[in-house]
């Protein structure tokens, strides 16, 4: 039996898995180590951007990797054919939306034990990035977050901002029961709350 490329084998087992997997998960899964894993991904990288008339692209979330519908073409999906959210995770994925950048730490507060759980299923999913910083990490939302919210916006602080408009017309906070801890701006300096949202936030 011919043995496959690993470029091949890497995009077959994105795809089958439909998930976003670490250079370490991959190289266990197939067999390779990861510095030759991470340079085959690059290198699929490059060779899809190349590709004429391809739906697909591989995107490098944080530390792991998945292969997503470019953004120009997910807008035209029907919605039968978008993955369904899981309820479960929503909460987490609203407040760090809305507090984004946000620790870790204070998810933690806002969510109890659960919320170490709610980030890695959400990393795993592609919707956030967690970053180390200091003791904790620094969670923000990734294009694939605001492709499955119909967020017209890529930049963190455009769909900061976004979200924040959405969450006043619609009451989300109201339902996700969420208290008026969600109104609290992430700032030891200020430590004030705030009585309203702002919609555009400048950083």
């Amino acid at each position: 039996m011919t043995e496959l490329p690993l470029e091949t084998l890497i995009e077959a087992t994105l795809f089958s898995s439909g998930k976003s997997m670490s250079v370490a998960e991959l190289s266990d899964a197939l067999g390779y180590d990861e510095d030759e894993m991470l340079d085959c991904l690059y290198s699929l990288q490059a060779t899809m951007k190349r590709r004429r008339g391809t739906a697909l692209q591989m995107a490098e979330v944080g530390d792991r990797w998945a292969l997503e519908v470019k953004p120009t073409i997910a807008g035209h999906l029907p919605k039968a054919t978008k993955t369904a959210f899981p309820q479960k995770l929503l909460k987490a994925a609203a407040l760090i939306a809305y507090h984004q950048p946000m620790s870790q730490s204070r998810l933690v507060d806002m969510l109890g034990q659960k919320a170490y759980d709610y980030v890695r299923e959400l990393a795993q999913l592609g919707m956030i990035d967690r970053r180390k910083d200091g003791n904790t990490r620094r969670l923000t939302t990734t294009r694939r977050f605001a492709e499955s919210f119909g967020c017209p916006y890529t930049d963190r602080k455009r769909v900061k901002a976004w979200w924040r408009e959405r969450v006043q017309e619609v009451g989300i906070i109201d339902e996700l029961g969420a208290g008026h801890d969600v109104f609290r701006e992430e700032s030891e300096n200020q430590g004030t709350v705030q009585s309203n949202l702002p919609l555009l936030e400048e950083e």
